[in-house]
């Protein structure tokens, strides 16, 4: 775990979500980041139960949970405003320890089960169109003090639009990995693996930062590095971002994570299917990738508003 997280719960409470934990790694394959989220989430719920019954929790107070009881602890969350995301993370994240208790018959409760999350309001992914993301790459380079640094950011918005990487797992690549095969394997969320095609111009700009890079960097070794050699940080990647959007006008949403939602939207406008495009982006559930759809048809009312003769009469 990242850190120490204290429960408001008995020893035996606390031993077996030290073990519901150790499953979350070893069997379901969880990332330590989403394990530490759970691990916070359930110290939230042991608080207020300690709060509520006036006593640390015990396995018997777990079992006899009632749903008037979980409701309560609905309306305390609310009342501390939490974001319905974040109720929602809450809820499931105590649902999936009760399956797990039950599962392992440690205790049967099914009230939780009951209790439906908080819906969460509708948000698209924002994406930029395909001229607007093209300027991005090709102004990327003046940003930057040193030429090989310039190149170097690049590479990264390059590979993010061209492959559809999440920043951490561009920046996670080490030499290597990027060989002269047409596919790039990539360990996502989960640690669960997936082949992404890698399009020559992405090994072009890879190759040019590599040549001006003034450091040595052997095979296996951080491929993205910063001024001092260390593996990049996502926050100069970020920084660039900033300097680019104000440069071109554009909005708040141009983040690394929107060149991800932009190659999804432009693969799907120019014929990919859902299903393929759930694969390259590593999506566990269909659902997630469907949104896209939602922003293709948002562009395109967009651009036909901008361009039908109605609308143009209308502004003149």
């Amino acid at each position: 775990m990242k850190q120490e997280i204290k429960y408001m719960a008995s020893d035996e409470i606390k031993k077996l979500i030290s073990r519901w934990q150790t499953w979350l790694r070893d069997e379901r394959r969880y990332s330590l980041h989403t394990i530490d989220g759970y691990a916070r989430d359930m110290a939230i719920f042991c608080h207020f139960l300690n709060e509520h019954l006036h006593h640390p929790a015990n396995l018997e107070d777990i079992k006899n949970a009632n749903i008037r009881l979980f409701r309560s602890f609905l309306s305390h969350r609310a009342e501390k405003h939490i974001e319905k995301t974040t109720l929602s993370r809450e809820i499931s994240t105590i649902k999936s320890f009760y399956r797990w208790l039950a599962n392992n018959q440690y205790a049967e409760n099914t009230a939780i089960q009951i209790i439906s999350t908080p819906k969460k309001a509708k948000s698209l992914p924002k994406a930029f169109d395909v001229a607007e993301t093209l300027n991005v790459l090709d102004i990327a380079k003046d940003f930057s003090k040193k030429e090989w640094q310039g190149l170097r950011d690049v590479a990264i918005l390059t590979i993010l639009y061209g492959c559809g990487l999440r920043i951490s797992e561009a920046l996670s690549l080490n030499k290597g990995d990027i060989n002269h095969n047409n596919f790039l394997k990539i360990k996502g969320k989960g640690n669960k693996e997936r082949l992404v095609p890698l399009l020559p111009i992405i090994k072009e700009k890879i190759k040019a930062y590599l040549k001006a890079c003034p450091f040595d960097i052997k095979q296996g070794e951080p491929l993205f590095l910063g001024a001092r050699g260390e593996r990049i940080s996502p926050r100069i990647i970020q920084r660039t971002l900033e300097k680019i959007r104000g440069h071109l006008g554009l909005s708040d949403n141009l983040t690394p994570h929107a060149l991800r939602h932009s190659y999804a939207t432009h693969l799907l406008a120019n014929g990919t299917d859902l299903r393929s495009i759930q694969e390259l982006l590593g999506h566990a559930s269909l659902s997630t990738t469907q949104r896209y759809t939602d922003v293709q048809i948002e562009m395109l009312q967009k651009e036909y508003n901008q361009a039908h003769p109605l609308e143009k009469k209308k502004a003149d």
